[in-house]
């Protein structure tokens, strides 16, 4: 199959449809919600070559109050977003799914400049907002199969200034993954949502929409750089199995990322990118105001 027999559906960021937002509210989808095509989305044709950049409207659907399931996350919305006044918008998963945003520019500042970083599932921007605001030169490439995520995306891209750096695409990333060319991989896929935190022993095979291993291997045949954000509670050893997948072997660190004193999630660096001895383990303390 050639590259052009792939029909990317992609936002134009100058038609996207736009709602009047409360910041002290924020947006939620019903379940019913979740299987319509957004209006910006309805009657277009889809395109086969990146996105225009253009002129950033937002993308909202249903609005409504902080349910309880992100009143907790609530809370924390300055550590995951520390623009969030400025209009920042996520729908109910992207509460528990946003990487802290110290996290994530940690994560940034060892892809080095001058670099492509494909943010494989990047939700509602906050990985791909930091790459393309830390790093010197670096484009960012953003996939989310949820079209609303990548309208958030848009939006909260455009709030840091960094839009234009980042091209947002509503695609499978297992169908994209052939024709992909980067330096670096970012992953995050989902965790399964907040009941991950109850396992004692987080395995790859639990991770969305395919086990760790699988994604980790599509991953692999782009760039063996790889950096891979998991649950606290993720089985160190399977992490460590992951540079066993090529050979020879990946170097790979794991890092333990806390925000303020609390644990937020193990990174794991494989490939050119690891600082270090390889077969590393370190704790790194993130601090945040």
């Amino acid at each position: 199959m050639q590259s052009e027999d792939i029909e990317l559906a992609v936002l134009e960021t100058s038609e996207l449809t736009t709602f009047p937002c409360s910041i002290d509210q924020n947006l939620r989808r019903t379940n019913a919600d979740k299987t319509k095509t957004p209006p910006s989305l309805l009657n277009r044709k889809k395109r086969k070559h990146r996105i225009k950049q253009g002129p950033c409207k937002t993308l909202i659907p249903k609005q409504g109050l902080i349910t309880t399931n992100i009143a907790k996350y609530w809370h924390q919305r300055y550590s995951l977003f520390s623009r969030y006044d400025d209009g920042i918008q996520m729908d109910e998963e992207g509460w528990f799914s946003a990487t802290p945003e110290e996290i994530a520019a940690t994560h940034a500042a060892r892809a080095g400049s001058g670099t492509i970083v494909i943010d494989c599932f990047s939700g509602v921007g906050g990985n791909a907002i930091q790459f393309a605001l830390k790093i010197r030169g670096c484009h960012v490439v953003a996939i989310d199969i949820d079209p609303w995520k990548i309208g958030y995306a848009i939006n909260n891209a455009k709030i840091y200034g960094v839009e234009d750096n980042i091209d947002f695409i509503v695609g499978d990333f297992f169908q994209l993954a052939p024709f992909l060319k980067a330096d670096v991989v970012f992953l995050s896929p989902p965790w399964g949502g907040p009941s991950y935190n109850k396992i004692q022993n987080f395995t790859l095979d639990l991770l969305k929409p395919r086990d760790g291993y699988s994604i980790f291997q599509v991953a692999q045949k782009i760039t063996p750089n790889i950096i891979m954000f998991l649950p606290r509670n993720v089985d160190i050893n399977q992490v460590e199995e992951l540079s066993w997948l090529s050979s020879p072997p990946l170097n790979f660190e794991i890092e333990e990322s806390h925000v303020q004193g609390y644990t937020k999630g193990i990174t794991a660096y494989f490939g050119y990118i690891v600082s270090g001895s390889p077969g590393l383990y370190k704790l790194s303390e993130v601090a945040t105001s």
